[in-house]
């Protein structure tokens, strides 16, 4: 197994959200915090444009690719791609709800099938120098006990895992979207913090709810680590005081100012390229977050960055009005 990744606090992988452009611009406000990119599926990754899914600066490092899928000889050889590609950490994908994720029979309807999910880590494990881990809910409709969570935990450690991210929900299957998956069913970290108690050599690393740093510090004192998801995509620079407080280290933050400023040799690298304003500016939405003028800078990147032939003049533009 390759270096070992501190993964004191992480950025959830969220679809959508957490492409290239949200992870560079995530790491210039934190350089330890670990990044996950968005979930890809194998199928993609095997016959899709690797190059176009799994780009990415090497400063995002440490950088963790999550995978979509249940078949263990597609999985692991798309562990060999990732690792191949410089990827610190490979992630499986046991936690989404959705339907269309449920009809490719993986995500979190896996939980029910812990020997395959231990198989997969297990062949992907075999392949690869380089950490594999698991993404889990506390468990899925009917199977919804502290007894089956441990159960499943200890089934796929078995398979080699040694490295659970826990969301303390459990994932309803049938009569929730996956947003209503999010929030409707309670969070349960008692569930999350009883098995790091019961399975103290493995790595445990809390997910669910997490919003502000005397949260992290509260789960902290149980886990291993913990993962923001929305929150540090709405209110982003919650992540400038990681490197302080949870890996100590001295060396000042970029202001949300700088950070901006940083990010412009990156968005002209990338409209000289063929690519939209907006790819970038739709993460920088919530950088001004309970800052004076933060819905006047909002507002200007979004009626603007999407204009044909804008530049990065729209995004200095907006600064002004900060």
């Amino acid at each position: 197994m390759g270096k070992k990744i501190n993964r004191t606090v992480c950025v959830a992988p969220m679809m959508d959200w957490t492409d290239k452009h949200c992870r560079f611009f995530h790491r210039l406000i934190s350089k330890h915090t670990v990044l996950y990119s968005e979930m890809i599926t194998s199928n993609a990754l095997l016959h899709g444009n690797r190059d176009t899914l799994l780009a990415f600066e090497p400063c995002e490092s440490p950088i963790a690719l999550q995978l979509g899928g249940s078949d263990p000889k597609a999985l692991a050889e798309c562990s060999v791609i990732a690792e191949d590609f410089g990827y610190d950490e490979i992630n499986l994908n046991v936690g989404c709800p959705s339907d269309r994720v449920q009809n490719g029979r993986f995500g979190a309807c896996l939980m029910a099938e812990p020997e395959t999910v231990a198989e997969c880590i297990f062949e992907m494990q075999n392949k690869v120098n380089i950490p594999v881990t698991v993404k889990n809910r506390i468990g899925i409709d009917g199977q919804e006990t502290y007894h089956d969570l441990s159960a499943f935990i200890e089934t796929v450690a078995q398979g080699g895992c040694e490295v659970f991210i826990i969301h303390a929900r459990i994932a309803v299957l049938t009569g929730l979207s996956p947003k209503q998956n999010r929030v409707i069913p309670p969070l349960n970290y008692a569930y999350v913090n009883q098995i790091k108690a019961a399975f103290p050599a493995l790595e445990i690393i809390g997910n669910g709810g997490v919003q502000t740093l005397n949260q992290m510090e509260t789960h902290l004192q149980n886990l291993d680590g913990v993962m923001i998801g929305r929150e540090a995509y709405h209110n982003p620079y919650l992540l400038s005081a990681v490197d302080a407080c949870f890996y100590h280290d001295p060396v000042p933050c970029l202001t949300r100012r700088e950070v901006v400023e940083a990010m412009i040799p990156y968005i002209q690298k990338h409209l000289a390229t063929g690519g939209r304003l907006n790819q970038i500016t739709r993460h920088l939405l919530g950088l001004f977050h309970g800052v004076s003028g933060a819905r006047r800078w909002r507002r200007y990147l979004s009626e603007n960055a999407h204009k044909d032939g804008v530049n990065e003049s729209v995004v200095l533009t907006a600064l002004d009005y900060v």
